[in-house]
């Protein structure tokens, strides 16, 4: 990884030279460092979750809960660092069934 002299913001590579994605500055590569740097073409994008609130199949994990609204037994879930960073994760659940939300504080 290379950082601009200007401002600080990490570099891309374009056309054999670094570029700074904030500010536009460019620079040589640091060749001394050059085998350290790693470029990819593309990435692999097919662990990615996109969802939207009125998804029926939102391709989550699901756990094994009750819903508090139809009693069914399955729902998705994400979990989220809500509080602290020595605090439990908050988890939200959406009831495969009716959709009803809900959070569990651990």
């Amino acid at each position: 990884m290379q950082f601009c002299d200007e401002c600080g913001s990490m570099m891309h590579a374009t056309d054999g030279v670094m570029v700074c994605s904030s500010c536009g500055h460019e620079q040589g590569r640091d060749d001394e460092r050059a085998a350290d740097f790693v470029s990819t073409d593309a990435q692999d994008d097919s662990d990615v979750i996109e969802t939207t609130e009125d998804a029926d199949d939102e391709g989550k994990p699901t756990a094994d809960v009750v819903c508090e609204e139809c009693e069914n037994d399955e729902a998705w879930y994400t979990i989220k660092q809500t509080g602290a960073a020595d605090e439990p994760p908050t988890r939200f659940f959406k009831c495969t069934e009716c959709g009803h939300r809900w959070r569990d504080y651990n």
